[in-house]
């Protein structure tokens, strides 16, 4: 896929999608217990925005597994810089199921460009709206304003997702992914108070989606290895410093 093509990313065919799909939902279900709620939330037709809460790397893999086949689903991320690099990055490429940008953000204009054109093509863009991992179970780190931005941008609604049970992957632990009820622009518009409302009406649903779920104390040497195979939560490290304070730590949606 060229980093300067504004055009929609061309979805995987059907045997690929299939083969990705049921792949990945036949080996979360023998390691996970994954469970479906408020399914009915979900919008009969395309296009659309899903906006989700990112506690694992796993997550936008069970979106794309779990839901519904007639849906056309891609995910916007990952953020890399050259997405030739590294075998995932390379996995990524091949499954045809994202929308990569920089971040460097050298190519923000093509990439919201490639974003608009994906909902505007018919199909689902997902977003995690953190624009992180988050840090807990049952907490929502501060969403960023991509989300919003581009609901607005396109004039398309916003179906939120909770996910819970991700932070630690034991084996045969409960996975939940919880739809709420789709968020309306209801008149708003592209403009910086349109954004800031849709936001934190995003922000609120989000956080009822998932609030109550908590986790345990970290889990044994392969669970642990594989919740953290691809995180990355710097701030974590730094927080553990016995020298480190407040401000050691980067902004939420830095």
């Amino acid at each position: 896929m060229s980093q300067s093509s504004s055009r929609a990313p061309e979805p995987a065919g059907p045997l690929k999608r299939n083969f990705i799909r049921y792949t990945v939902r036949l080996l979360a279900n023998l390691y996970l217990r994954v469970r479906r709620e408020e399914w009915h939330n979900i919008p009969a037709a395309t296009p659309y925005l899903l906006c989700f809460n990112h506690p694992n790397w796993v997550d936008p893999f069970l979106l794309v597994a779990f839901w519904p086949k007639k849906h056309r689903f891609m995910i916007f991320g990952p953020k890399e810089e050259d997405m030739k690099v590294g075998w995932r990055n390379r996995l990524i490429g091949w499954g045809r199921l994202a929308v990569p940008f920089k971040p460097s953000k050298s190519d923000l204009i093509d990439t919201t460009k490639r974003a608009m054109a994906v909902v505007n093509a018919g199909h689902v863009l997902g977003i995690a709206g953190e624009g992180r991992l988050s840090d807990r179970e049952g907490q929502v780190a501060p969403l960023q304003d991509g989300a919003a931005f581009f609901a607005l941008r396109a004039k398309m609604a916003i179906v939120p997702v909770g996910i819970t049970g991700t932070r630690w992957l034991r084996f045969r632990k409960t996975v939940t992914l919880r739809v709420g009820k789709t968020i309306e622009l209801r008149g708003r518009r592209p403009t910086r108070a349109g954004v800031l409302s849709l936001t934190e009406e995003l922000t609120a649903e989000m956080n009822s989606l998932i609030a109550g779920a908590t986790d345990g104390p970290p889990p044994g040497p392969f669970a642990r290895w594989l919740t953290d195979a691809f995180n990355e939560r710097p701030w974590l490290l730094e927080e553990a410093r016995p020298e480190a304070t407040p401000v050691d730590r980067p902004p939420a949606n830095g």
